[in-house]
């Protein structure tokens, strides 16, 4: 029987068990939502307020589930919409798949409304693009988007589909999704020799671990690699909540506001074991001296990462979940007994302690894993807010945190709690934003409050830009340029207005008086948190910096004197 490309689309995702998308309509993209209309008893359409709120709900949708997560998009300004959010799960290596609908094929390269080439806007920031002019590609175009989505190192998909593809009719025949395997072919008994090789000669090891290990779902792998390695353990931001942090091993994040545990302790190692991590600039700081008097050895999917940033020793390619359960079965149980010690003791010497006088960030996080009792999904927009959340939030499970850690995308938090939530209802899912970060995509709280989705966001508003303004502060000679935000929006009606329930805290023991009321609610709240303007995300490395120089506000004082 024949059937309508838009059709065709609806019926590969259901292939595909595709239960939720997110998206905006608009002129071209008329024919997919009259589809999906059709279908809306198997398929649930998530309308946001703005196509960037899609994509970011779609991304979140993957992170907490581990599913591809779909948004749509009409063409020109609705297409270009979706970048940020695109390009977000890019450098996160994200599993998203982008439909969007463009002019007739007639029309194509000839300035048409609304046009705009939005493969070629995507294609740095996609794993792959298609652009589809004839139906009869249409159905194997959606599936091969599938599976390079989720395949090997994951990432977004981009099908642009012109309109008369979509309403043009081809015959369909259903097909059972391509199962996606785990990228073995490349490990070799040679590579892991080697890393064992590395390791029994180690005295101080230590292990770092990316998103990676999210990815591949190696966390049980990778607890059982640490505690026969008895080696301390690091995380990217990305890689939070891939090793349990309540863990006697687990000695906190690493890189520019990690810990200095975990700083110094890879600055004095002799091996460094990274799994699943890209060696980002904020988590290297300066890489000539990066891991200086340590043995690298790097286990990551992409075989473009290896040497990118740093050289490593030794490498295997491949999934992490595959190579750790290689490397365990022929590991023996190791010691390090001197090391453990000399890392313990720096865990007391640099505790951090927080300020429990007056509403500060720190006591905001602390308490927020207190009152959830460490079992919600935090999502985060980018700034000082998301430091303290990576910081004071023990992540015990992979998929719990969620951020945009490479591109650093401002306005994320909202419509990424908002997929979360949608792909895993059982979880309380809570938002960390800042005030500027908070106003960027704000109207999603109407998307949220139009399907009674019960997020709660907690703003922390210390009416700058509090991250720029650190900055600012510390190495620009405090001229504060255009990161005031004292100006006369009040957060509260706002939230109101667009159908949330809102609350003010200027003290902890209000914050929790309106967290605990916000769990109850049945549809959207916002908790706006009154914190000081100075506040500051410490330990900190300077930009550029070794990581072994990382510093706090004691250490400022000291400088001072």
């Amino acid at each position: 029987m024949n059937i309508s490309g838009a059709e065709i689309i609806v019926e590969c995702l259901k292939e595909q068990g595709v239960k939720t998308v997110f998206g905006y309509p608009g002129g071209t993209a008329l024919n997919l939502y009259d589809a999906i209309y059709k279908h809306s008893d198997e398929i649930e359409h998530i309308l946001t307020s703005h196509e960037q709120g899609a994509s970011h709900a779609a991304d979140g949708y993957a992170r907490a589930t581990g599913r591809p997560g779909v948004c749509f998009a009409t063409s020109g300004p609705g297409a270009t919409n979706l970048v940020t959010g695109i390009a977000t799960a890019y450098m996160d290596s994200v599993p998203l798949i982008a439909i969007t609908c463009n002019v007739n094929v007639p029309m194509l390269g000839k300035d048409t409304f609304q046009e705009i080439d939005i493969a070629g806007v995507t294609m740095p920031i996609t794993k792959h693009n298609f652009i589809v002019k004839d139906i009869k590609v249409l159905a194997d175009t959606v599936r091969r988007a599938f599976k390079i989505a989720t395949s090997g190192r994951p990432g977004p998909v981009l099908i642009d589909v012109a309109k008369d593809v979509t309403a043009n009719t081809c015959a369909y025949t259903p097909k059972e999704p391509e199962k996606v395997k785990p990228v073995t072919d490349t490990i070799s008994d040679k590579d892991i020799d080697k890393v064992l090789e590395y390791i029994g000669k180690s005295k101080k090891p230590y292990i770092f671990v990316g998103g990676g290990v999210i990815a591949s779902g190696a966390d049980k792998e990778l607890l059982e690699f640490a505690e026969k390695m008895n080696a301390p353990v690091t995380d990217s931001l990305m890689g939070q909540g891939a090793f349990d942090e309540n863990h006697k091993l687990y000695t906190g994040m690493l890189g520019m506001h990690g810990t200095k545990t975990s700083n110094f302790g890879v600055s004095k190692c002799d091996l460094l074991i990274v799994i699943g991590a890209r060696f980002s600039d904020r988590d290297t700081g300066n890489t000539r001296s990066f891991a200086k008097n340590a043995k690298i050895v790097h286990i990551d999917i992409d075989p473009a990462e290896i040497n990118k940033n740093i050289k490593a020793n030794a490498s295997v390619i491949g999934d992490a979940k595959e190579i750790l359960k290689r490397i365990n079965a022929k590991l023996e149980k190791q010691e390090h007994k001197e090391w453990l010690k000399e890392i313990n003791d720096a865990k007391k010497k640099y505790a951090t302690k927080v300020n429990e006088t007056r509403l500060n960030g720190p006591l905001i996080i602390e308490k927020l894993y207190e009152l959830t009792e460490g079992d919600a999904i935090i999502t985060t927009d980018v700034g000082q807010h998301q430091m303290w959340a990576a910081q004071h939030y023990k992540f015990s499970k992979p998929r719990s945190f969620i951020t945009s850690g490479g591109l650093g995308t401002m306005g994320f938090g909202l419509g990424a709690a908002i997929g979360a939530k949608v792909g895993r209802p059982e979880k309380c899912v809570v938002n960390i934003a800042g005030d500027g970060c908070f106003r960027m995509n704000l109207h999603e709280l109407a998307t949220a409050s139009r399907y009674d989705i019960p997020v709660i966001e907690i703003v922390i508003n210390n009416h700058v830009l509090g991250m720029v303004r650190q900055w600012q502060d510390l190495f620009y000679d405090k001229r504060f340029s255009n990161t005031t935000l004292t100006d006369k929006v009040d957060f509260v009606k706002v939230s109101e207005g667009l159908g949330a329930a809102a609350f003010r805290a200027e003290s902890i023991e209000e914050f929790e008086k309106a967290f605990k009321k916000a769990l109850k609610q049945k549809g959207p709240s916002v908790i706006e948190c009154m914190i000081d303007k100075d506040d500051k995300v410490f330990p900190m490395v300077s930009p550029g910096g070794n990581i072994s120089e990382a510093f706090d506000a004691n250490d400022l004082k000291k400088k001072t004197k």
